[in-house]
């Protein structure tokens, strides 16, 4: 049996019909291309997604872990919020106190002439008011006075 073209169609066919059992090549190239555009896609919104944590992990900002934490509850509860703190976090420079206040440490403990480092091993009392607690003896504590109102000054008296 030969296969006649019907004499209605067109003798001009386009390329993209094809041949009874023949492969449809259009289809083939418009699924590969679908396929690559919702990867791409689904690239860029991880790309964009990550933003923030990328920000904050290229500047080593101390507030990196919390960046990081905001972008998953961004990605896992569809809350943009979420997303928009982080990334203003990530922009945001926090002052590092701790190098400030190591520095402030340091030089208390020059004055208080403990070595450099070793102020933190120092056991403190409440009642010394910062000072080193000295080994307990085993002598007798010592009783404080007894305010009596003969040795409250008048000015505080009458207050």
């Amino acid at each position: 049996m030969t296969a006649t073209m019907n004499p209605a169609a067109p003798h001009n066919l386009p390329i993209f019909i094809t041949a009874p059992g023949g492969t449809d090549v259009l289809m083939v190239v418009t699924a590969v291309f679908l396929v690559l555009a919702v990867l791409a896609v689904g690239l860029l919104f991880l790309r964009l997604h990550t933003l923030p944590e990328r920000i904050a992990h290229r500047g080593h900002k101390l507030q990196f872990e919390i960046v990081a934490v905001l972008g998953l509850l961004a990605l896992f509860t569809h809350m943009h919020i979420f997303w928009v703190a982080g990334l203003l976090l990530a922009l945001i420079d926090i002052p590092d106190f701790g190098g400030t206040f190591n520095r402030i440490a340091g030089s208390l403990e020059k004055i208080a002439g403990i070595p450099p480092g070793e102020g933190a091993g120092v056991a403190l009392d409440e009642t010394s008011a910062g000072l080193p607690v000295e080994e307990p003896t085993n002598r007798p504590a010592e009783v404080p006075p007894t305010v009596t109102p003969s040795r409250i000054p008048k000015e505080r008296i009458h207050a």
